[in-house]
């Protein structure tokens, strides 16, 4: 397989070959690309838009964001939430037929790096069972509010990432173990529920076995990627190395998977046997740096040839693109990179810089991508597009946006 075939089925896989609705989007739609992506990855940054949002966005023009709200935090008779939280790809919504497959993952309290957090469980036996009650008294409810209501809590850990009290460790404890869910969120401050206020009874009845589990995440990564190596497909739930390996040889002996060389790739490739190889992409998105199709970013790489890096923690004047960077893809390639930022306060959609991949065609690049950027910045609320002075696509985007 070349890699523009591989890059044809996994932009197919990820729902960028499908048309954008027409008209209003509707809970179906978001349903349909939520069978693609599978997830949505939560992130705190908000400088352009939050990270759950965008992926919709690229996929489906504009749409109304509490049709996202909706399906993951609110609860109604008539129309059950489709998404809950969990530890996923990073801190993600899934769908909550999902939520049962990661309960290996709460038995290993959320993963490795959080097993430090268990000592809480001898250290503070009270503390937890406190927790527990008064989120079963007065759930929904922040990590804030249960610090008053238990009486504060000593603060552990240096700087303002860490500088939690024992209360939020516990919280965030008890989330990883499946003891405590979202209930709901105000703002992006994460309200603490139980579970079974939360979950059906028939998702929270369903233990499947481990094995079963993680090969039932590695077939919806195969589904939702298209064509991957192993380790692609064991990124896109964070599993474990031999694990992930084990469920590939099952599911290639089962059909399910298809062994593939992808010229230019080092590691073998896998190729769902549903994926579809369509003959061309057309079409523009602007990509988040957590949407699923680059947040893998070696396979990014080895699918664009498109290095990318996000830079938020790269000192202001050792960073190459931005702040925040959003890749621009056009007709399934990768031809630009502009760094954003939604201006609230003035109404505007700020672009500081603007980059032009090498080889690209400036004529076609530049008015797609300014309609790309007038279009978000309509979805966001905001009157105008405003270019800064850095990247060699700045001055043609100004001369066409005005």
């Amino acid at each position: 397989m070349s890699r523009e075939t591989a890059r044809r089925v996994a932009l197919a896989a990820q729902g960028f070959a499908d048309p954008p609705p027409r008209g209003e989007v509707t809970r179906r739609h978001l349903q349909r690309a939520l069978s693609r992506t599978k997830l949505l990855q939560l992130d705190s940054v908000n400088v352009a838009v939050r990270a759950h949002y965008m992926p919709l966005f690229s996929r489906l023009g504009a749409y109304a964001p509490e049709l996202v709200d909706t399906a993951a935090w609110s609860h109604r008779a008539r129309q059950p939430r489709l998404l809950v939280e969990y530890w996923a790809h990073e801190a993600s919504l899934i769908p909550i037929e999902d939520w049962p497959l990661l309960r290996w993952r709460m038995r290993e309290y959320g993963g490795a790096w959080r097993r430090r957090s268990r000592e809480l469980l001898e250290r503070s036996p009270e503390l937890v069972n406190d927790v527990l009650a008064a989120v079963k008294d007065l759930g929904p409810i922040g990590a804030g509010a249960l610090e008053r209501e238990l009486g504060g809590g000593e603060r552990q850990g240096r700087g303002p990432w860490w500088n939690r009290t024992d209360t939020k460790r516990v919280c965030e404890l008890l989330f990883a173990m499946g003891e405590l869910t979202t209930g709901t969120r105000r703002g992006f401050e994460r309200l603490y529920d139980l579970p079974e206020r939360v979950l059906p009874a028939h998702i929270l009845g369903h233990e499947p076995e481990d094995d079963e589990a993680i090969r039932a995440l590695v077939e919806r990564s195969a589904h939702a990627l298209g064509v991957a190596t192993e380790p692609d497909l064991r990124d896109y739930y964070r599993l474990p190395p031999a694990r992930s390996q084990q469920a590939v040889a099952e599911l290639v002996e089962d059909g399910v998977l298809d062994p593939v060389t992808v010229h230019g790739w080092r590691q073998p490739a896998y190729r769902y046997s549903g994926a579809r190889i369509p003959r061309k992409v057309t079409g523009r998105a602007l990509l988040c740096p957590f949407d699923p199709l680059i947040w893998e970013r070696s396979r990014a790489e080895r699918l664009f040839d498109f290095h990318y890096r996000i830079e938020i923690y790269v000192p202001e004047p050792k960073r190459k693109y931005g702040y925040y960077v959003f890749p621009f893809l056009l007709n399934g390639e990768l031809v630009a990179r502009v760094d954003l930022k939604a201006d609230r306060a003035a109404g505007a959609l700020r672009v500081p810089g603007a980059f032009a991949e090498p080889g690209s065609d400036l004529g076609e690049v530049v008015p797609e991508l300014a309609a790309a950027l007038r279009d978000m910045a309509s979805w966001l609320g905001l009157d105008d597009v405003v270019i800064g002075d850095r990247g060699d696509l700045a001055k043609p985007l100004r001369a066409v946006t005005g």
